[in-house]
């Protein structure tokens, strides 16, 4: 009964997979009457989209407002904004694009909702031989969802957990995703939006409400 509960939560849900389709470049960032209006350079994304579509920028579940053949605008809330990396968005900086999930879709990364959690600071982010070793601190709150070989979302990118130190966490990022997302572009210091696994997160709810101690009503 718990996990028919959960898959029906889950198909209401704009759905990702963490796959990113394409880097888009941020044309313009201000406030508008509405809040805040982006505007993003895309291609990919475009295809068949339609007013009202959702797409993940940097993780973040947006709502596209207006398109045309070359770019997609987002209303943002203030809250959205403080709430995640976007309070550091310039002019001019790429960002990781990806269409919701569609009934049809393969599911290449985990479920991601692209709702953001956490905003983690970069510790350490080089090239290791032909890898990149990325290192992020989260706050102390979520330190909890830190799970070795679990998953996580970085920028909306699905990723495998290598190592966990206390309230650190590190991947390893291979070429291509490197090529295909913006994650090579940070530095120690930088901001990024975290989206922790969310199966993680529904059972331990179960779990703290009881469900799964027993049978219940």
């Amino acid at each position: 009964m718990h996990l028919l509960e959960l898959a029906g939560r889950l198909l209401i849900l704009s759905m990702f997979t963490g796959i990113v389709q394409e880097k888009g470049k941020v044309i313009s960032f201000d406030r508008s009457p509405k809040g805040y209006r982006l505007v993003v350079q895309a291609r990919t994304v475009l295809e068949g989209l339609e007013e009202g579509d959702s797409i993940a920028v940097d993780g973040c579940c947006l709502t596209a407002t207006e398109f045309d053949e070359e770019s997609v605008s987002f209303d943002l809330l203030e809250e959205t904004v403080r709430l995640t990396s976007f309070s550091g968005l310039e002019i001019g900086n790429s960002v990781n694009l990806e269409s919701s999930l569609r009934f049809n879709g393969k599911i290449g990364g985990h479920f991601v909702t692209g709702h953001i959690d956490d905003v983690g600071i970069v510790e350490n982010a080089e090239m290791r031989g032909n890898d990149f070793y990325l290192q992020v601190r989260v706050s102390e709150k979520f330190a909890r969802y830190l799970i070795y070989k679990g998953s996580i979302a970085i920028a909306g990118v699905s990723l495998t957990v290598a190592e966990v130190d206390g309230e650190s966490f590190a991947v390893w990022l291979i070429p291509h995703t490197l090529e295909k997302t913006n994650l090579g572009d940070l530095r120690p210091g930088s901001k990024v939006n975290l989206e922790f696994d969310l199966l993680g997160k529904y059972v331990e709810k179960l779990l703290a409400a009881g469900h799964f101690g027993g049978r219940s009503e």
